[in-house]
């Protein structure tokens, strides 16, 4: 008899209230990230956080590299361990990558799932000009993806500082560094390849209710244009601007990122009273 998703995944539940929300992590991190923001959440609603399969404390042995060449792999396992958990009305927070797994989460199983709320977001890393620029060359990936083929761990030091871009905060990226080199390397790239190769555009359509998306000012792995992208084809979502750089406000801002999503709450008159 094989684990449960929630062994697979280290699944942890807590917080003192009754609708879930559910944190997920971005490429190269694991759960504990979120531990600046979840605080702020904790005493209003059941918070959940998880490790995908290959990152943090998760069961390496359940990775499966066929499933996890696109992010519905990965949308999958987070439906997986809803129904497990016997989780439903959930409000799900994704970084980065996890934003568009949580929208194909959403999609796949909308009994589920209440609100979307994306930090960062991308539909597509890949730029083409001049019509879309998604923050990279195709060659630049390709070259960092080869470094990692070639287990050279150089791509965790040039990596960490352009997603954390907080000079003031030289722990935080070290602490990405050492996350991104703590992962098995062949699961590593596997990540990294889905998350960076993958084109989403297509599969946006409108949502309701519409999400909140938090973007930062200055962000190198997700530009302006690139989270615009999506918050127009995410049609009447609320796009909330932090006045920060980085691509880890949750990290690097957490008080910031949590009034932007507590307004947003508001608004929607969150968490639900039974």
């Amino acid at each position: 008899m094989g684990v449960t998703p929630l062994e697979r995944n280290n699944v942890q539940l807590n917080g003192a209230g009754q609708q879930p929300m559910m944190f997920a992590h971005g490429f190269g991190c694991d759960q504990t990230m979120w531990r600046f923001l979840i605080p702020y959440f904790e005493d209003r609603f059941q918070v959940v956080s998880f490790d995908y399969v290959g990152c943090g404390q998760s069961d390496f042995s359940e990775f499966d590299a066929q499933r996890y060449s696109s992010l519905q792999g990965y949308a999958r396992e987070v439906v997986e361990i809803a129904r497990a958990a016997n989780l439903k009305d959930i409000i799900f927070v994704g970084h980065s990558v996890s934003s568009m797994i949580g929208y194909l989460a959403a999609r796949m199983a909308p009994d589920l799932f209440s609100h979307l709320i994306l930090i960062v977001p991308s539909a597509c890393y890949i730029n083409e000009p001049p019509y879309y620029e998604g923050g990279f060359a195709r060659e630049d990936l390709e070259g960092l993806l080869d470094l990692m083929e070639k287990n050279d761990l150089g791509w965790a030091g040039f990596l960490a500082p352009l997603v954390v871009q907080n000079a003031d905060r030289p722990e935080l990226s070290q602490e990405l560094q050492d996350s991104f080199c703590a992962a098995d390397p062949t699961i590593a790239r596997r990540f990294a390849e889905t998350t960076f190769l993958s084109d989403n555009r297509k599969d946006l359509s409108p949502i309701d209710p519409p999400p909140l998306i938090i973007q930062c000012r200055d962000d190198r792995i997700a530009p302006r244009s690139a989270i615009e992208f999506v918050h127009q084809k995410l049609d009447g979502s609320t796009l909330e601007c932090l006045p920060i750089g980085g691509h880890c406000p949750h990290m690097t801002h957490p008080a910031e990122t949590a009034a932007a999503i507590d307004s947003y709450l508001r608004r929607e008159k969150l968490p639900r009273t039974p």
